[in-house]
């Protein structure tokens, strides 16, 4: 499980700099706040300043949909994000930033459908793959990775 759920956070964290956020962290050890159940978490701070709100929106889309992809692409299963009840959070996030963006559902749900699939032809090429289980490696190791670190991996492969 604990591999699964680095794939899952490897592929935000991935995306996230590719799409110019900032990891802050990224940990297989979640704190066990009020909030919902989880099994790893990261958090991200996106520089507003540098985006239209709808180039946010479709980033925040874009980082969100990612870890479901990398799970997707490490398990070899092709499933439909908004359908797995463990991506539930990640599926409403993007269906959030997405409302904002595309009031129409039916466009909405094909605009995620499509940006699903692209994420996951860019996952898949092979240095972004390869940035991604580096990541995956070290968050295994270590648990817990800062920003500066995931920035680092990405770079070396990138």
């Amino acid at each position: 499980m604990e591999e699964i759920n680095a794939y899952h956070e490897a592929g935000h964290a991935l995306l996230a700099i590719l799409v110019g956020a900032r990891v802050r962290h990224v940990s297989l050890i979640p704190d066990w706040d009020d909030g919902p159940d989880r099994f790893a978490e990261i958090q991200v701070e996106w520089p507003l300043d540098r985006f239209t709100p709808r180039e946010l929106h479709q980033k925040m889309i874009m980082v969100a949909l990612a870890g479901p992809v990398a799970e997707m692409i490490h398990t070899g299963d092709p499933y439909h994000p908004g359908l797995v009840s463990e991506w539930a959070s990640d599926w409403q996030a993007a269906w959030q930033s997405a409302t904002k963006i595309i009031p129409d559902q039916q466009q909405r749900m094909t605009f995620l459908e499509r940006a699903t699939k692209q994420i996951y032809e860019l996952i898949s090429q092979d240095h972004h793959w390869a940035a991604l289980a580096a990541i995956v490696d070290d968050l295994v190791a270590h648990e817990t990775l800062d920003g500066d670190q995931v920035e680092e991996i990405v770079q070396t492969w990138l």
